[in-house]
């Protein structure tokens, strides 16, 4: 098969990195607050639902990797056991989630480094980032995985030490005087559920983005060494260290300060550092925060022009889109999507000066990338349904099957259609969810008006044949 091609250099450590890499970004970072105040410490719950309904997804993937590890796994999964169309959407789905995700973290990197430098112009930097992370992409996908494994190692060790430093506020009261400060921050100011079940479900929808990117595991499928035991490994391990490092940093800053009061004292993560008395939290946040950023658009590069280069795959794309470079590296998706970043960085810093409102506008894309982000995982829990049917020969002996199938399948899409229904309800997210719906509806235009004119183009051939061979006939009996 042509994706084959691709070069096998992903380790298991690297892919464990990459998923948390994708999954662990400036959403958990700076993001944290206000999912905290649509309902309080319940959010400790809302992130372990979220888990498990990520670890369903993750496990169905699992199963089908194991049979098939190829690049662009999903996508490839929609088109075989549900429709073409499906897996169409799928990648393009995929392609606008990390585009604009990719956008919206180089211009982060921007704002960050003037922390250090307010007069370095924002645009610079911007090109800059983009242009060393497209070249890091294009020289090997082992390049690619040793970035993102160092700039995940980054996120991983603040976390950890936070959480210990938390605990040791919490129990022995460091930094707090020697006075434990103890669990009651859990059930005081309103309770537990202080939004109610409303606020909770508004929260997990919130909370369920946060996890995307974790999928990233299924694209690198294709270039991964020992691809069965290497997947199988990283998507057994890294599920619950995703929990711990999230519900973890939570538990920290949910029990050491009153949930009510976290909207006025800026980051979470800076907050909690500086109740330990280390005065350069700041610094230390803007550093785990900037490297937080620049991992996400790597992953944002890498996985869409994965992504691209499987479209080409299927000739849905021309099929310069499918050549690789010396290096085993499909260059033109990785070039594409580079440049696609740059554009939007530009927008970002021209529509202000045009339309006074653009901001407000850049806001609403970025968040309609979670329905299409949410795509891929309605995908893989849909596909693995028929893939057991397809594969039953597989099944007997295979060691990495999906707990409690169907049961387990069925309630992760009825949990995730849940969460769509309360973001369509919830104010702040209407808009934004509108803008997805709207996006898979002018693509699966797109779909059928292209296959359409396929179809016509190969009957008007026919045609043509046919009559070819009547007139070669006609000829002949003459």
């Amino acid at each position: 098969m042509e994706e084959e091609k691709l070069k096998r250099s992903l380790s298991s450590r690297q892919m464990q990195m990459i998923a948390l890499g994708g999954t662990i970004g400036v959403g958990l970072f700076m993001g944290s607050a206000s999912t905290i105040k649509w309902t309080g410490p319940s959010v400790l719950l809302a992130y372990g639902l979220a888990g498990l309904i990520l670890y369903m997804v993750m496990r169905a993937l699992g199963e089908m990797l194991y049979v098939d590890p190829s690049t662009g796994s999903f996508a490839k999964f929609g088109t075989e056991y549900i429709h073409p169309v499906v897996g169409y959407l799928t990648a393009w789905s995929n392609v606008f989630q990390w585009l604009v995700v990719g956008i919206s973290e180089v211009i982060a990197v921007g704002t960050y480094l003037s922390f250090w430098w307010p007069n370095m112009p924002q645009w610079i930097v911007g090109v800059v980032v983009v242009v060393t992370l497209g070249i890091a992409n294009l020289t090997s996908v082992k390049a690619y995985g040793e970035l993102e494994f160092w700039f995940s190692i980054i996120k991983v060790v603040t976390i950890i030490f936070m959480i210990i430093l938390g605990f040791l506020v919490i129990l022995l009261g460091v930094g707090n005087g020697g006075h434990p400060v103890g669990f009651s921050n859990l059930w005081k100011n309103g309770g537990f559920f202080t939004g109610g079940l409303k606020g909770f479900i508004f929260a997990l929808a919130i909370v369920v983005a946060s996890y995307q990117g974790i999928e990233v595991i299924g694209i690198t499928a294709g270039e991964a060494e020992n691809p069965q035991e290497t997947i199988t490994h990283a998507i057994r391990s890294i599920v619950g260290r995703i929990l711990i490092f999230y519900i973890g940093a939570i538990f920290v800053i949910v029990t050491i300060y009153p949930w009510n009061k976290l909207g006025t004292i800026g980051s979470p993560f800076t907050e909690t550092f500086a109740k330990f008395g280390i005065t350069f939290a700041a610094e230390i946040i803007n550093f785990v925060v900037l490297t937080a950023a620049l991992s996400g658009c790597n992953s944002g590069i890498f996985s869409s022009s994965r992504m691209l280069y499987t479209l080409g795959i299927e000739h849905r794309l021309p099929k310069a889109f499918t050549k690789l470079s010396r290096h085993n590296v499909p260059y033109l998706p990785v070039i594409v999507m580079s440049v696609g970043i740059l554009l939007g960085l530009i927008l970002n810093f021209v529509l202000p000066v045009i339309f006074h409102t653009s901001n407000n506008i850049f806001v609403i894309v970025y968040s309609s990338s979670v329905l299409p982000g949410m795509v891929p995982w309605f995908v893989i829990l849909v596909s693995e349904l028929k893939f057991r049917k397809v594969n039953a020969a597989h099944m007997a002996e295979h060691p990495f099957k999906m707990p409690f199938y169907p049961i387990s399948n069925y309630l992760a899409i009825a949990s995730l259609l849940v969460i769509l229904f309360f973001m369509f309800l919830n104010p702040e997210t209407t808009v934004s969810l509108l803008v997805g719906v709207v996006f898979l509806v002018v693509m699966t235009i797109v779909y059928f008006v292209r296959e359409h004119r396929i179809d016509k183009a190969a009957a008007k051939d026919k045609t043509a044949i046919v009559e070819d061979a009547d007139e070669e006939t006609e000829t002949m009996e003459d």
